[in-house]
């Protein structure tokens, strides 16, 4: 009897010193916050100063970077193949909704850095996972523990990315379908739209709304848009005009805050996936409660779907590789 329960104690004590070391690691999927911490342990600082050196000259390219992370993570999963260059022009990169990216150049900066200091240790998927957080801290937003152990992707294709990024025109099932598909919730929707609140878009993503919407006459615009900001946007957006850039958030563009909840509130959301938010009870609850401020609320709720998207797919351990330039394979 004493043997038995010296042997179901022992079986006690190995399930929780194990059990804890399992569950970890599923649920992270491989990552783990500070994964660099001994074979790189400056990596993030320098990820943070070219961030910070990069938007104190060049403030356009938070939008483009913080969106990149998004590009990245729903096609393939997080794996830094949005970075791929094709000679035949059939990268990730080359699909039209890629084509507006940019900050490559930055990318590149950071893997660099990083490779004088520690070469071949940390991967171009992290990179692009880090910059986003150091972005979104650079423009006024909260910061987040971001997981890092991430390994680059060997293939990008262009019909990949036509395929899994949503178009501006999405309503909110086709919008519910995508993100439940990536394994992600519909308040990480509504919260991950809040990205929006930093950078440009073409007049081309949202011109629809404001000229023959559903084909019911050139001066016929989207009914669910406030006629006020239609009249605003068709002075930059003519017609058959050029196809010019315009703030996603006017008067907020370049801070990272809540004023895009008040937008969409107001029926000034930009693009029919903003305005698709007041179409379901959770996202236009979230629009709501964050229309008139609970910064800190939205802060805190970034981070975490951040964290979500960012385990999307992700390869780890011996899976893919760690690039030595992000825009090629080894």
């Amino acid at each position: 009897m004493a043997s038995s329960n010296r042997m179901l104690l022992k079986q006690l004590l190995y399930l929780a010193l194990v059990m804890p070391m399992i569950f970890s690691s599923v649920n992270g999927n491989g990552l783990k916050v500070g994964f660099y911490q001994k074979s790189c342990p400056q990596a993030e600082a320098i990820a943070m100063n070219v961030i910070k050196e990069t938007l104190a000259v060049a403030p356009s390219l938070s939008g483009p970077l913080l969106r990149m992370f998004f590009h990245d993570c729903f096609v393939r999963g997080c794996d830094g193949s949005v970075l791929l260059d094709s000679p035949t022009k059939q990268a990730e990169k080359d699909a039209i909704p890629n084509q507006t990216l940019r900050g490559y150049e930055i990318i590149d900066r950071v893997k660099t850095a990083l490779e004088l200091h520690c070469p071949g240790v940390v991967s171009c998927a992290d990179i692009i996972a880090l910059v986003s957080r150091d972005v979104v801290v650079q423009t006024g937003g909260a910061s987040w523990e971001v997981e890092t152990g991430r390994r680059d992707g060997r293939v990008s294709l262009l019909n990949d990315a036509l395929n899994n990024l949503p178009p501006p025109t999405f309503n909110i099932n086709s919008l519910r379908k995508l993100f439940q598909q990536k394994g992600l919730s519909m308040k990480d929707l509504v919260v991950l739209s809040g990205a929006h609140t930093i950078g440009i878009s073409e007049c081309s993503s949202f011109t629809n709304r404001l000229y023959n919407f559903s084909g019911k006459g050139d001066n016929s615009f989207d009914p669910t848009m406030d006629p006020y900001y239609v009249a605003a946007l068709r002075k930059k957006c003519t017609k058959n005009g050029p196809n010019i850039f315009v703030e996603m958030d006017p008067g907020s563009s370049k801070k990272f805050d809540v004023h895009y909840y008040e937008l969409v509130s107001k029926n000034r959301g930009l693009f029919q996936s903003d305005a698709a938010l007041l179409d379901n009870a959770e996202t236009k609850s979230y629009v709501e409660a964050h229309k008139s401020g609970n910064q800190g609320s939205f802060f805190k709720d970034f981070g975490v779907s951040m964290v979500h998207m960012g385990r999307i797919g992700v390869l780890t351990g011996t899976s893919g590789e760690v690039r030595r330039v992000c825009s090629k394979n080894n």
